[in-house]
């Protein structure tokens, strides 16, 4: 096992951050491994907005109900990003560019944004840096899209707060590789309840540990409970997508 399977094997999401700034030369470091990730037939159909504006910062940790954002030494937006391309091609003489808001290209540019994320991950914890995926980011994704001032053919993807660790939580127990890894053709598992019974019972040892005074379920009862829940700004993500330009 090497250095970097060791890193991503030992992923952890930090929500305590230390008073401590990143210099400018890590900043760019990271945002120049992003742009080396691989990308849909070479678009590089994404955008990274670097937050620095502590003011900024204070309104997406709102956004998101995450106090921990604003504490983070830089928080990364990823965004989906057909404006540009659509622009590029105008410049040059394309007189329809309708396509940029297909299912298509919204794809293109949400994979892209995901996977220079996850690099960036990568490249931040092989420096001792500790990050935090922002998936809440999108608990109102109008308020962030005026917020940004994201024009037409763009959209948030994720959030990524980094800085230095000022916790050591312990490693989140995954799903056995068998309910998550098929061969050839997806696998129907026959009984949920007798596959994932070990696991279920490692859940509940994990929350217990990290915090015995919080009861939290089992991974099944997490699911289970989840189907309920209808946040608004969630429901909603169709109709700004489609006010963005998207999925005309």
């Amino acid at each position: 096992m090497n250095q970097t399977i060791e890193t991503l094997l030992n992923h952890r999401s930090i929500r305590k951050f230390k008073e401590k700034a990143i210099s400018s030369e890590i900043i760019h470091t990271l945002v120049d491994v992003a742009q080396h990730t691989a990308t849909s037939n070479f678009m590089q159909s994404y955008s990274i907005i670097g937050i620095t504006d502590q003011q900024v910062k204070a309104q997406i940790a709102k956004i998101g109900n995450q106090p921990y954002i604003a504490e983070s030494a830089h928080l990364f937006i990823f965004v989906v990003d057909q404006h540009r391309n659509a622009q590029i091609a105008k410049e040059n003489g394309a007189e329809d560019v309708l396509v940029s808001g297909s299912m298509d290209r919204f794809m293109i540019g949400y994979s892209d944004a995901l996977l220079a994320t996850q690099n960036m991950i990568v490249a931040a914890e092989s420096l001792g840096l500790g990050t935090v995926c922002l998936g809440s980011i999108l608990n109102d994704a109008k308020e962030m899209i005026q917020l940004l001032k994201l024009p037409q053919y763009t959209f948030p993807v994720l959030g990524l707060a980094i800085g230095y660790p000022d916790q050591e939580p312990q490693l989140k127990p995954r799903l056995p590789m068998n309910i998550v890894y098929h061969e050839n053709a997806y696998q129907e598992i026959g009984n949920f309840s007798e596959e994932l019974a070990a696991y279920n019972a490692e859940v509940e040892t994990y929350y217990d540990l990290r915090d015995a005074n919080k009861r939290i379920d089992s991974f099944s009862k997490q699911i289970t409970a989840s189907m309920d829940r209808k946040p608004a700004g969630r429901m909603a993500l169709l109709d700004y997508l489609k006010e963005q330009g998207f999925l005309q």
